[in-house]
């Protein structure tokens, strides 16, 4: 056979195996866990926006109770990114789930919230109350913890209950449970319903780190192109939200996040504008994460530090 022939079937092979690789990779999906909080609103403007289908990433988004159950399920390689509380990442982290901090998402965006009628207007007021929490992997179990400490309290002076967090302010209307500490936007719905704000965790930890994204290392592994646009995506949307906060259009926000997050559209804006989004990694928000962990392992949440390149992706 001519050697040209030979030559130009071998280069169509290759441009077909090429296409077919391209075919298959464009096609896989990336799983991205989120709770149902407004905390991920960067990830919820990104999707509205279409940003991952431009930038030909194929995404499922996936919703979790809370972040100890997402945090599992990253375990399990059923989840490749995640938007959740930094408290069972470091958890996670610590029992050797393989995932790194690859992003900010916001600080702060949690309260304790009280019945109108409970009688709880401190913390000394809590003993012996029923407390709702998302469970006790949550960063906002971890707050509890700490605001009870700093008032010569533990919670084993409460009656703490973990329950789903949509769920609360029903059972805090039903007189189930006392009071509850819950994360964005379940805490601005609650004191638009008449319940009392007893603490918001911008008082208890001033300019705590909240909610970040991670990612499996296999995911970053084999994938650090698309790790890197999902960090850019990511840090758009979070300029996009900020923008408009900032032009007093916060409303234009509202309308991208997804309808089972947003029970009145006017409180909605109100919780948004309660709290920082952030993105990146810079040196001040490592720092702060560090020192958000020594915390926990002086509340026993941690039992030992864990080194910043366990926990950072950069």
């Amino acid at each position: 056979m001519d050697n040209k022939i030979i030559a130009v079937i071998i280069a169509v092979i290759v441009v077909v195996i090429a296409g077919a690789f391209l075919l298959n990779s464009s096609s896989d999906t990336v799983t991205i866990g989120y709770l149902p909080s407004d905390h991920d609103a960067a990830l919820f403007v990104a999707d509205a926006q279409g940003k991952f289908q431009e930038n030909g990433i194929n995404t499922k988004l996936v919703q979790f109770n809370n972040g100890g159950d997402l945090m599992t399920a990253m375990a399990s390689g059923d989840v490749d990114i995640g938007y959740v509380g930094i408290t069972p990442v470091l958890s996670s982290i610590s029992s050797g789930v393989p995932v790194k901090v690859i992003s900010a998402a916001q600080v702060e965006g949690s309260g304790i919230v009280v019945a109108s009628d409970s009688g709880i207007s401190s913390a000394s007021d809590l003993a012996g109350k029923k407390i709702a929490t998302p469970g006790e992997a949550s960063i906002q179990y971890m707050l509890l913890q700490y605001y009870l400490k700093q008032n010569g309290m533990s919670v084993d002076d409460l009656k703490v209950s973990a329950m789903k967090v949509p769920s609360m302010n029903d059972a805090l209307k039903t007189k189930n449970i006392d009071g509850m500490i819950t994360f964005e936007p379940y805490v601005s719905i609650a004191t638009a319903n008449g319940a009392n704000l007893l603490a918001d965790s911008a008082d208890i930890l001033p300019n705590h780190p909240c909610c970040v994204v991670v990612a499996s290392d296999k995911f970053i592994d084999e994938h650090p192109n698309e790790t890197q646009t999902i960090l850019k995506i990511h840090e758009n949307a979070t300029d996009f939200i900020n923008d408009k906060i900032a032009e007093g259009k916060t409303s234009e926000v509202v309308d991208l996040l997804p309808a089972d997050i947003v029970s009145n559209k006017d409180t909605e804006a109100d919780s948004l504008e309660s709290f920082p989004f952030l993105s990146g990694l810079d040196d001040s928000y490592k720092q702060d994460i560090l020192d958000f962990m020594d915390l926990e392992v002086d509340l026993g949440v941690l039992k030992q530090p864990l080194s910043p390149d366990k926990i950072f992706y950069q």
